[in-house]
């Protein structure tokens, strides 16, 4: 891949060996930080008991995660760095190696579709199902122009209200009913307080039309018309590491992927694997990460037995190509994404103007955090890596101080036993041959 000079690249070679401050100023060069912003990811003020306390009910703090930058990426011919929240060791430094294989195959390359919504209404004590049905279909457009004027912001913008389709319930534990889906286009929003809005606006005339009575009025998580589908390609000769040929590597990543295809079991870890990519990004960016998780899950289910996200083969030349395809609803307007300081600078360090962007890069996350199990999965095993960066949060559960991390995590990779009190045994040896800096 020819690297495009006219644009600054995320291959920022040795990041990870950097300080925090030394990482931060990097990252605040590459998306034109001021002062302030950078003071909000150091904490300072950052998010404050205030603005908490306007967020949620019952606040008496603030509860921290550590947020980190993923390089490497290219995702559409673009170079980007990638805010990531999560407490896990392994995911941030995993998606760094992998998006640096993409790249030699050309990066990431993703689409989306539009960013539609479905509202569900449930109809019940309908006399003819079967005849309303036909009657609300009938009624279709002035359904829709009804509910495009509970969001003037959202129609002006090209958005609104796209089709109404209705199902038949015929058995239920309560009996028939009918089931009406309002079609929504959300912009850049992820879209519920719009889509449940519409909802209950038009619930009154379905009555009306049906002779029933509306029960619940609300969005779906299962947003399968706002579908992000992302693909690359692994050239063979960049899989080799270690004693593993690219070919022992591409082979066994495919294999693992069967194993996910045949199997419900290895599905839903495999399914967890990939959400440890994106739910990270979702949650910087102030999304609804549980609305993302439902979607997944459920859109992993559709088929009426839980499968696989994510597809790994071979191509013609032999390479490895792998392709995710999952729901995000995630919004750049409205909710946390512009009230919470660090979800704003997360966008901005993102480079995004839509949400469309945002789903595009954070599917292309998933695919990279997907790969990085899977490598590690079908060759060492997944413990050797991920237990040496567990290593450091042990020590420091152990109360390891910063300048006694560092070889309490050698002394334990090095006899090849991480645990608690193993650290604690360490930090005293370690402590009673050279005294601890006061």
């Amino acid at each position: 891949m020819i690297e495009d000079l006219t644009m600054p690249s995320s291959r920022l070679v040795g990041f990870y060996n950097l300080r925090p401050e030394e990482r931060l100023e990097q990252t605040s060069q590459w998306a034109a930080l001021t002062e302030q912003e950078r003071a909000i990811l150091q904490g300072i003020p950052g998010l404050d008991l205030p603005r908490a306390n306007q967020m949620i009910e019952n606040v008496i703090g603030v509860y921290g995660l550590p947020l980190g930058i993923a390089v490497n990426f290219t995702v559409n011919g673009r170079d980007v760095l990638v805010p990531m929240v999560i407490e896990e060791p392994s995911v941030v430094a995993g998606v760094s190696l992998t998006a640096k294989l993409a790249r030699t195959g050309g990066g990431f390359q993703a689409i989306t579709t539009a960013p539609e919504m479905i509202g569900q209404i449930q109809v019940l004590d309908v006399p003819d199902p079967w005849s309303a049905r036909f009657d609300l279909l009938a009624a279709r457009d002035d359904l829709l122009a009804q509910a495009d004027e509970t969001d003037p912001v959202i129609l002006r913008l090209g958005g609104g209200a796209r089709d109404l389709e209705v199902r038949v319930v015929e058995q239920s534990p309560v009996g028939p009913m009918l089931i009406v889906h309002l079609i929504l286009d959300c912009r850049d929003a992820m879209g519920a307080n719009a889509v449940n809005t519409a909802c209950e606006a038009i619930a009154p005339r379905i009555e009306e039309i049906t002779g029933g009575r509306v029960g619940l009025r609300i969005l779906s998580n299962l947003a399968e018309r706002r579908l992000a589908r992302a693909r690359c390609t692994i050239p063979l000769d960049v899989l080799a590491f270690r004693e593993f040929s690219g070919e022992d590597v591409a082979r066994g990543i495919v294999e693992a992927g069967a194993f996910a295809a045949a199997d419900p079991y290895r599905a839903a870890t495999h399914n967890k694997g990939i959400m440890n990519g994106v739910d990270a990004v979702v949650i910087a960016t102030g999304n609804d990460w549980r609305a993302v998780e439902a979607g997944a899950h459920a859109y992993a289910a559709r088929s009426g037995r839980y499968n696989s996200l994510s597809t790994w083969a071979r191509d013609a030349d032999g390479h490895l190509v792998g392709t995710l395809e999952m729901p995000l609803a995630v919004g750049v307007v409205g909710g946390a994404t512009r009230v919470h300081p660090t979800a704003q600078l997360a966008l901005k360090i993102l480079g995004v103007q839509t949400a469309r962007e945002l789903a595009e890069i954070i599917v292309a996350v998933g695919l990279a955090q997907n790969l990085a199990a899977l490598r590690a999965l079908a060759t060492e095993g997944i413990q050797r890596g991920h237990m040496r960066l567990h290593a450091r949060q042990i020590a420091v559960a152990a109360g390891a101080r910063e300048h006694e991390i560092e070889p309490v995590v050698q002394r334990m990779t090095a006899g090849g036993v991480i645990r608690l009190d193993h650290a604690e045994a360490v930090l005293a040896e370690l402590r009673q041959s050279k005294p601890a800096a006061e």
